[in-house]
């Protein structure tokens, strides 16, 4: 993949999809300082740092959208875990794609596809990782949160994170395009901290209590609410 650098900019996500026809297939453009970034369903998102990443990932997969382009969150999602996993920490997923160190956030995912005259320009891939934070910006957070450096003692190098990251995105991608999220979802599920657990998910409308029994096969939540009833769940946030 190759690494658009930017100093500094308002939000990566908005850089690559005012530039997508620009931005080569298979591009990382990341920055030191993202001015106004923003989290999924509109969350409030906090600049945490110059040493953190604050990156988008532009794919193009093809100009047509497909089921599996909206499983790439979760891709992501465990590319981020085994990477994490070579610092000697235990990532867990909360789902859909948040990613969590001892019950406290470490990353995040937003996904936004762009289209034009019913075909698909490409998928942006955003994603934010404390990687060095200090532990008086973290309290500011208005959730538990952590960051690598002080979950192992030390700094971490962001370019060496991102060049490990990249080449495990990539080890998976093509095969992941041709068989979908049944490709990665036993080691999808082996780091998932909500099943067989009761837990909320936040739709857009309402939000949704019960059991979380597995992830299916095209990466949805199989859920058993409180009314014994199955609800299968394409969208939503587990709180």
């Amino acid at each position: 993949m190759d690494l658009i650098y930017l100093e500094e900019i308002d939000s990566t996500n908005k850089y690559a999809k005012e530039n997508i026809d620009k931005i080569p297939d298979g591009t990382i453009v990341f920055t030191d300082n993202q001015t106004a970034g923003r989290g999924r369903l509109n969350r409030k998102w906090m600049f945490t740092g110059r040493d953190n990443i604050y990156a988008s990932m532009i794919l193009k997969p093809s100009d047509t959208m497909v089921e599996v382009y909206s499983n790439l969150t979760q891709l992501l999602c465990l590319t981020l875990c085994q990477t994490f996993e070579e610092y000697g920490v235990s990532p867990k997923i909360k789902w859909p794609n948040d990613i969590q160190i001892n019950g406290k956030k470490i990353s995040g995912i937003l996904a936004e596809a762009v289209t034009a005259d019913r075909k698909l320009k490409g998928i942006i891939l955003g994603f934010g990782i404390n990687l060095n934070t200090s532990k008086e910006v973290l309290e500011k957070i208005d959730q538990p949160a952590t960051s690598l450096n002080i979950e192992i003692g030390k700094n971490i190098d962001k370019k060496e994170f991102l060049e490990k990251l990249t080449s495990k995105f990539c080890l998976l991608y093509n095969k992941f395009i041709e068989d979908g999220f049944l490709l990665i979802r036993e080691e999808y599920k082996k780091r998932a901290n909500f099943l067989k657990k009761e837990v909320t998910v936040r739709l857009p409308d309402k939000d949704i209590c019960g059991i979380a029994e597995d992830i299916t096969e095209n990466g949805a939540l199989k859920l058993l609410d409180k009314d014994n009833n199955e609800q299968i769940l394409l969208i939503g946030d587990i709180l």
